[in-house]
């Protein structure tokens, strides 16, 4: 079976660009509330990667994260933004997270930072 990725966004067409990219290599979860993300970690201990979106209702991608490194510190967690911030960047790196993406994102840049992560 092929390796599990845990795919987190709230917008509908990231998703679905993510899923198009990443569906033919790797076994994909897509949710869009990030409250969820402890109960399909919970159920799928088979997920080796998170994508994580910053910038979502409710829960924050960066609080979300925190819940993932604590909870499931096994999981590697990359964040995915449209807000190019240094400060974002730096505090998603301390708090855990082992890569950072900007929106609008190229398929080839995707594939880099998950196939380094997921070896």
């Amino acid at each position: 079976m092929s390796q599990k990725i845990l795919i987190c966004d709230d917008e509908e067409g990231v998703r679905e660009s993510l899923k198009l990219i990443l569906g033919d290599l790797y076994d994909l979860v897509v949710i869009e509330d990030p409250e969820l993300i402890p109960e399909v970690l919970s159920k799928n201990k088979d997920v080796k990667l998170t994508l994580l979106d910053v910038k979502m209702p409710k829960i924050g991608g960066l609080d979300a994260l925190k819940t993932i490194k604590t909870s499931f510190p096994s999981v590697s967690v990359i964040m995915v933004t449209g807000y190019k911030s240094v400060e974002i960047a730096a505090e998603a790196t301390k708090l855990g997270a082992c890569g950072y993406i900007v929106k609008p994102f190229k398929s080839e840049e995707i594939l880099e930072k998950v196939k380094k992560v997921m070896g």
